[in-house]
């Protein structure tokens, strides 16, 4: 198979990509940076195709798709997994530049890569969209406004294909993971602080990279028949806070 995988230089598009390698498939690994590409590339063979690409330049996707190579031009799987987070303060001292790149990364890249592969999956009757969801598209904490709100619209948005899709072969999973380690993510959500990044994930067992590759590798790999529609997944140390009450003196 082919499979197009976004933020494929890191994390568990990173480890993705790996496994898929080595199982035999076919990777067309996207991502902004090409030097982390390239040394992809250099790791793995011609199996794996470096495409340099910013999912938020929504307006170059449809060429980038156009110009893919003999060999890897038929998408049989996407993988929509670039997106981040910024900042963690309440939305009213939030960087309004900061939700827009989020909008403009989560939403609108992901919305524009699945206008562009989604009808020849459909013409051939065969194909998957994998999106990466996040816990906090279902359940709201403190700092996560925009960045909940772009993951609530990808598990509905993942929901509403689904519905679309009816009478054809073509899959969709939101997977929707909780707390992990190992990636970018938080360093990037607090602009390059790596102390801050790092006291996250003091104290208990998070998942990781790894143990998300696995389970985007058995999603890709289950049977063509199966769809599963959503796929929550936390560290066992992470679980749902309880309603939170602001207690003031009258």
């Amino acid at each position: 198979m082919n499979i197009l995988i976004t933020g494929a230089s890191a994390g568990f598009g990173k480890a993705l990509t790996e496994r898929l390698v080595a199982k035999g498939h076919r990777v067309i690994g996207c991502a902004r940076r090409v030097e982390k590409l390239n040394a992809l590339a250099d790791a793995l063979g011609d199996a794996f195709l470096p495409v340099v690409m910013d999912v938020s330049d929504t307006a170059s996707i449809p060429q980038i798709i156009a110009d893919l190579p003999d060999g890897f031009n038929q998408i049989d799987v996407l993988v929509n997994n670039a997106g981040l987070a910024l900042g963690t303060g309440p939305a009213h001292e939030a960087s309004l530049d900061d939700w827009m790149r989020m909008t403009d990364t989560n939403v609108k890249g992901l919305m524009a890569l699945t206008h562009a592969v989604l009808p020849a999956m459909v013409a051939r009757d065969s194909g998957y969209i994998i999106n990466i969801g996040s816990v906090a598209g279902n359940w709201p904490y403190y700092g996560g406004n925009v960045y909940g709100a772009t993951k609530a619209f990808v598990k509905q948005f993942s929901l509403n294909l689904r519905a679309d899709l009816i009478g054809t072969q073509v899959r969709v999973t939101n997977l929707e993971p909780g707390v992990i380690a190992g990636t970018e993510f938080s360093n990037v959500r607090y602009h390059g602080d790596d102390d801050k990044a790092a006291k996250v994930y003091d104290g208990f067992k998070t998942m990781t990279g790894d143990d998300i590759g696995d389970i985007l590798l058995w999603l890709i790999e289950s049977p063509a028949h199966v769809n599963v529609n959503r796929l929550e997944v936390m560290p066992v140390a992470q679980t749902y806070n309880g309603l939170t009450v602001a207690k003031r003196e009258s």
